[in-house]
């Protein structure tokens, strides 16, 4: 019959036109191969961040530009792990348990590497690699939530955000692993996971002392999201929140105090008491800082998200200090806020689709797209910047030279050492800060004196240690070597 199609049961309809004999395949589209999936996409974004967080640690520590003693502190505290001796910091005080200062057991699962590699450039690595594995979740939550290229802009946004570039500009800090344990909760809880969320922020606890406060938050947050889907949820998550308090509680109260030789923690007086700066300039940095923390990255929306209670420990006790150090946008302390606040935005972006308010429907799905270009836009200014810099790349011949002068000290010297030498020496040596060896005498004081400020470095020594007598052993690039005689 003209015109009439007829089905007989159980046969196909074919879905197009067939090919006729010969005819050729049409040609593949290029681009499948090129692009990747969309699955891809945070492991991608995951490797790039690495390799440039970690050029951007590993070239500093190679130009000798160490900001600070934390990195010489951590590779003393990883060496003793990694040969199952108790975490000793001498450059916190001859015999100083770091688990009296900071109780972060965490820095143990980094021994096996340093085993194998011990050298500081190994914690800068596993850093580099923590901070950007936070990249995955943030990006794969994200997209899940918003789509692929909104959840992409987000991951961007984490990734050069400004508190992970302060933090992998710092030489090397515990918070590091909080990171991502932070970032896998919270995707977790977007996906209503409960107990994984949970079991994410459990962890947290031997990361540092504040932030079973932390797991706490996260417990609270499980708690308000699953409250009205899962009863049973919101009570283990009530439980864990519990537990996470008096973990913070029970640490700062008697595990430090047990392993610190005061009896006490030694950051209590950083609580609280009158700001050293003033009052106005205290407000004003405190202030400026918050307006960091939400404002470029978020363009506020986070503010809409229950997320964004997992942040508040942290702001808390960072603002109630007296220390102005913990204030400001610099170092390491706004790390673990990043994955918080990226997060809270995707949530609140979501969200926002269902508002009765037009204006906040328009607004907030350009903010993932204008995070990432506020991130880039600030790049230039922040560390990553010099990754574009032929100066990164180079060591300098007084550096050189300051190397081959610290390489002539024996392995396994007594050493005292201000900022500079201490990451070139404590993967062999025992070292202490300079003023702060005693009742120990060392074999040897190496110093930065570029600047002349120990004035003659033979009078300065003998003022460390009345009654020692120190020679030069050798000069080179303003970096001097005493060592001990008789």
């Amino acid at each position: 019959m003209s015109g009439v199609l007829l089905k007989l049961p159980g046969a196909r309809t074919a879905p197009g036109p067939s090919r006729a004999p010969g005819e050729q395949r049409p040609p593949e589209n290029p681009w499948r191969r090129i692009l990747p999936r969309r699955a891809a996409d945070p492991y991608l974004l995951a490797a790039a961040l690495f390799a440039a967080y970690a050029t951007l640690s590993v070239e500093r520590y190679r130009r000798m530009e160490t900001r600070s003693w934390d990195l010489g502190i951590f590779e003393q505290v990883v060496r003793a792990y990694a040969h199952l001796q108790a975490p000793i910091a001498d450059l916190k005080g001859p015999g100083t348990n770091i688990l009296g200062d900071h109780f972060s057991p965490v820095t143990a699962l980094l021994a096996p590497f340093y085993r194998l590699f011990p050298t500081p450039v190994t914690l800068l690595v596993a850093q580099a690699a923590l901070f950007a594995l936070a990249a995955v979740p943030v990006t794969r939550a994200s997209a899940r939530l918003l789509g692929r290229g909104p959840g992409l802009a987000v991951g961007v946004a984490y990734g050069l955000s400004w508190g992970i570039q302060r933090a992998a500009d710092f030489d090397f800090h515990e918070i590091c692993f909080a990171v991502p344990l932070i970032a896998f909760s919270l995707e977790a809880v977007l996906r209503a996971r409960w107990r994984t969320a949970l079991l994410y922020a459990l962890p947290l606890v031997l990361v540092k002392e504040d932030l079973g406060l932390t797991t706490a938050a996260l417990a609270v947050v499980v708690a308000v999201r699953a409250r009205r889907v899962s009863p049973v949820a919101m009570r283990w998550a009530l439980a864990v929140a519990a537990f996470g308090a008096v973990a913070a509680l029970v640490t700062l109260t008697a595990v430090i105090p047990a392993f610190n030789t005061t009896g006490g923690y030694d950051y209590w007086s950083k609580v609280g008491g009158k700001d050293a700066a003033g009052p106005w300039t205290a407000w004003h940095l405190k202030l400026r800082t918050l307006t960091w923390i939400l404002l470029p990255t978020t363009g506020l929306l986070a503010l809409r998200s229950p997320l964004l209670l997992a942040a508040l420990p942290t702001l808390a006790w960072r603002f109630l200090s007296s220390d102005d150090h913990y204030w400001s946008t610099d170092w390491h302390y706004s790390a673990v806020l990043m994955p918080i606040v990226m997060l809270a935005l995707a949530d609140a972006v979501a969200t926002a689709r269902h508002s009765p308010h037009a204006w906040l429907r328009a607004y907030a799905p350009r903010l993932p797209l204008c995070a990432a270009v506020a991130a880039l836009a600030l790049t230039p200014s922040m560390p990553l910047a010099a990754l574009t810099e032929p100066a990164t790349y180079r060591k300098s011949p007084q550096v050189s030279a300051a190397e081959a002068l610290f390489s002539r000290i024996p392995d396994g010297a007594t050493v005292e050492a201000d900022i500079d030498p201490i990451a070139r020496l404590t993967s062999r040596c025992r070292v202490f800060w300079v003023g702060g060896a005693r009742p120990v005498t060392p074999s040897y004081i190496a110093i930065n004196n570029t600047d002349g400020w120990a004035g003659d470095p033979v009078e300065y020594a003998a003022a460390l240690h009345p009654g020692a007598r120190y020679t030069v052993a050798g000069v080179a690039g303003g970096y001097v070597v005493l060592r001990l005689q008789g």
